[in-house]
């Protein structure tokens, strides 16, 4: 399929990004599960004084990371460019996210737990932000330009519940403790691809002999001859 680029970022301003504010719609049965958790848990802190947070984040990426389709989409890009396998892209893929590197999101973690007595009971937005913020076919072509690999792709239809755009609004987040995003999505990127390189191993098709054996059926336990 020929590659097509130019969902240009400067299309993704403030008025895009998600505050704590902005009403709960799910479109979904993935995201009602996620916003009942979400609700049980703000609500148990409000009853019960329970010293919860709720962190509702965008996309968390980096090393140690598969990715699949449904989940960890940007290891889901860069590792089927490097294994040459085809993915799927539903839309345009100009479909816009904000990326954070899972090393910010922990110490978003312990900055929280750090200054409990302020954040008990809140909801916090956390992510990238519009500083990472990347399209699909963008994500692409920085994954060949990084690797050297093209990542070959298929269309289908737009699917039921997904988001043109989503930002992650973090400035409250950033008020109460003083936490942002260090990495950018080119490290982010550059950590992952080192991950692999040094764990070509784990991404095989099928285990080799000397890493699994599997036991012959009179040596596993409880069998009956």
């Amino acid at each position: 399929m020929r590659r097509e680029f130019g969902c240009l970022l400067a299309t993704c301003n403030e008025q895009h990004s998600i505050s704590e504010t902005q009403r709960l719609d799910f479109h979904s049965p993935y995201g009602c599960s996620k916003g009942a958790a979400d609700q049980y848990v703000h609500d148990y802190a409000r009853i019960f004084d329970l010293p919860t947070v709720v962190f509702r984040m965008s996309c968390i990426a980096g090393p140690r990371q598969f990715g699949n389709e449904d989940q960890g989409w940007v290891a889901h890009f860069l590792y089927s460019a490097l294994q040459q396998q085809a993915i799927t892209v539903y839309g345009d893929g100009r479909q816009v996210r904000d990326v954070l590197a899972v090393e910010d999101l922990m110490r978003a973690f312990e900055a929280v737990r750090g200054h409990v007595a302020q954040t008990a009971g809140q909801v916090y937005n956390v992510g990238g932000g519009l500083k990472n913020t990347v399209s699909l076919l963008e994500l692409m072509e920085q994954i060949e330009l990084l690797t050297g690999c093209r990542l070959h792709f298929d269309r289908e239809g737009v699917r039921p519940g997904d988001q043109a755009i989503y930002v992650t609004d973090f400035s409250k987040l950033r008020r109460h403790i003083g936490w942002e995003p260090k990495m950018n999505l080119e490290q982010i990127l550059d950590n992952m691809y080192g991950w692999w390189k040094q764990n070509r191993e784990l991404f095989q098709t099928a285990p080799a002999a000397s890493r699994l054996r599997v036991p012959e059926l009179a040596e596993a336990p409880g069998a009956v001859s």
